[in-house]
């Protein structure tokens, strides 16, 4: 804990000192809310058959699918982007080669992000619900263990991410190919059974299709474990065999860039 405190401190300290782009962050957050606020307001009526499992509301539907795709943008970015500022910095060396574990380095440079998208996700919800969006009906444990495994499951791929990124030095196309996938296939946006049959296998393969559905179902509907337990083991099973091998791969990348040397190169 004293770690991940020194960790988080650090960052915290680092992302207030750009006020301007923490300001401006939030900000961010009400432009879009209103932005599908109105679009909901278009959409109407017609949308409600489509949406009858998540309650028959466009707004809240989408609206939960922005906010809690911040956990995947995070997980699939964060932790490259925190490797490459410890490149930049030049300050990945001296972490490594400190007692502590590689694994643990790698949730302690998490902690701040998690925590400030967490916050940011809150702030979603509340002017959700200044809005209109209903959640008298919210089932909040089953939705905090489906945000548990959902964190955990987006985390492993953005480790993966940042272990190719320790070997080849760019990562971008493939961080950008998956979030575009996702943002198609997911249901971020629209629920996926608009997808036309051939292409449901892709959502099938994707976390996020799980993680909202169950996020969804938990929070407008009050869906219990019953009710989701087929996504939760899904999501699970991702958990189980997605991190120990994204941490695998990531120590794996970095005793490779230790013994060619390139550790501090970007």
């Amino acid at each position: 804990m004293k770690l991940l405190g020194a960790f988080l401190t650090r960052d915290f300290l680092t992302q207030i000192s750009y006020r301007s782009a923490f300001v401006l962050s939030f900000v961010g957050i009400f432009f879009r809310a209103f932005t599908f606020f109105f679009i909901a307001k278009l959409v109407g009526p017609s949308a409600t058959p489509m949406l009858g499992e998540f309650g028959g509301d466009y707004f809240a539907f989408v609206l939960l699918g922005i906010a809690f795709n911040s956990y995947f943008g995070l997980g699939l970015n964060g932790f490259a982007s925190s490797l490459r500022q410890a490149q930049t910095t030049g300050t990945l060396e001296a972490m490594l080669m400190s007692p502590t574990s590689v694994s643990r380095l790698i949730i302690g440079s998490a902690v701040w992000n998690y925590a400030f998208t967490t916050f940011r996700v809150l702030v979603y919800i509340v002017l959700g619900l200044a809005l209109g969006m209903d959640l008298s009906q919210a089932n909040w444990f089953p939705a905090l263990i489906c945000l548990l495994l959902s964190i955990v499951s987006f985390a492993a791929i953005g480790i993966i991410a940042a272990g190719i990124i320790m070997v080849i030095k760019r990562g971008d196309p493939l961080t950008s190919l998956v979030s575009s996938v996702s943002a198609l296939f997911g249901g971020i946006y629209y629920p996926i059974d608009l997808l036309p049959d051939w292409l449901l296998p892709i959502s099938a393969v994707l976390p996020i299709t799980y993680s909202l559905r169950t996020m969804r179902k938990t929070l407008l509907v009050g869906a219990g474990f019953g009710e989701i337990w087929g996504d939760l083991a899904i999501l699970i099973g991702f958990c189980v065999v997605l991190f120990p091998l994204s941490l695998w791969i990531f120590r794996l990348a970095v005793n490779r860039a230790r013994a060619d040397g390139s550790l501090a190169q970007y």
